[in-house]
């Protein structure tokens, strides 16, 4: 059975990074200890020229495109503080006007970039750290089912976003990852 996903950092050490389509998904749980306060940070990307570490990084010289969400619980103090001015450990560089929302039965609320940011040249993935995780999702048939389930189930049990809820957010994810950062020629 071939591979879905692995750890980034991992299938760098054992030289498994595919060169051509694939997505990164990089997830940061409670950030700042704001109970289920969650960032996710999805790049597709193809086409790689090198990809080398930096530090406590992984630099990759190809184009790419990153797509931000952002879980708030209801508690959160700060929900009318626009997420690109935010403390650095929860911002993202995107207005609200740029986002759709997803309000949840838990008054959690789920945004989701609607156009992801696009990078010409280089992009570079920092190692988590704590609990946070970056994975490398490995193009394959069922490649948008597993992506599906993995938001789900992160967006349920890491953030604490109702079941019913956890799934819409998905297939709102998955919505535009297909539509704006599927490779060319997939959809």
């Amino acid at each position: 059975m071939a591979l879905k996903a692995m750890d980034l950092f991992e299938a760098f050490a054992q030289d498994k990074l595919p060169k051509d389509q694939a997505y990164i998904v990089s997830s940061f749980i409670n950030c700042t200890g704001t109970n289920g306060y969650s960032k996710f940070e999805v790049i597709s990307y193809s086409a790689v020229k090198a990809i080398y570490p930096e530090g406590n990084a992984i630099t990759f010289q190809s184009s790419g495109k990153k797509m931000h969400i952002l879980v708030e619980p209801a508690a959160y103090p700060k929900k009318a503080t626009e997420p690109y001015l935010r403390e650095k450990g929860e911002q993202i560089p995107l207005r609200f006007k740029e986002l759709y929302v997803l309000t949840a039965k838990n008054q959690a609320r789920i945004y989701i970039a609607k156009q992801p940011i696009e990078s010409l040249s280089s992009f570079t993935v920092a190692k988590p750290e704590g609990i946070d995780i970056s994975f490398i999702f490995f193009e394959m048939p069922d490649l948008y089912i597993t992506l599906s389930k993995f938001f789900e189930q992160s967006m349920n049990k890491d953030a604490g976003i109702p079941q019913a809820d956890s799934k819409k957010a998905a297939k709102m994810i998955i919505d535009v990852m297909q539509n704006q950062m599927a490779f060319p020629g997939k959809g």
